[in-house]
């Protein structure tokens, strides 16, 4: 059995992840409008009713015989058809990467080590634009440019203490 995400944990549900958490919820039977309260907090009711209606395609079926005036319809799901829901949706899902964790890892340190170095080099070149300004007599707009070198150098440097390890070797 899955373990399912409290509702109050996410921030925005899209309509597919809706889907999933209605048919989920259906296994048990659920009303309508306990959808709806379920996910108040998280999806509107436009955003419930259309994943409703996407659910209603992979196995969510209404009982009109169990209708209730205040709940509305009742929902619960075609046992088959949810299965092969799942069985579609787990085939889908494919890894982010087929790199193992030690190649994926080299990979973000040299793309890390790149940034560094790319903002420490924005920051020589700032600093070369505004002496240039300076001999050629624009002295305000060396002051804005040095000024510019100076918080790249901040960045640069603190992005230096922050990855500090990564950078060595």
């Amino acid at each position: 059995m899955r373990h399912v995400t409290p509702v109050s944990n996410l921030a925005k549900l899209h309509e597919v992840e809706l889907s999933q958490r209605i048919l989920e919820m259906a296994r048990a039977g659920v009303y309508r409008e306990s959808l709806f309260d379920t996910f108040s907090g998280v999806a509107s009711k436009r955003q419930v009713r259309a994943a409703i209606a996407t659910a209603k395609q992979f196995g969510l079926r209404s009982n009109p015989a169990l209708r209730d005036t205040d709940l509305g319809t009742y929902y619960h799901i075609d046992p088959k058809q949810y299965d092969s829901f799942q069985t579609l949706l787990a085939s889908a899902i494919s890894p982010v990467s087929t790199d193992d964790v030690a190649t994926r890892l080299r990979k973000l340190t040299e793309a890390v080590q790149i940034l560094v170095r790319v903002s420490g080099g924005v920051a020589i070149a700032l600093l070369l634009g505004g002496s240039l300004c300076v001999l050629n007599g624009k002295l305000t707009l060396a002051a804005t440019i040095w000024s510019a070198s100076l918080a790249v150098s901040l960045v640069w440097m603190l992005q230096k203490l922050l990855v500090g390890s990564l950078l060595e070797g």
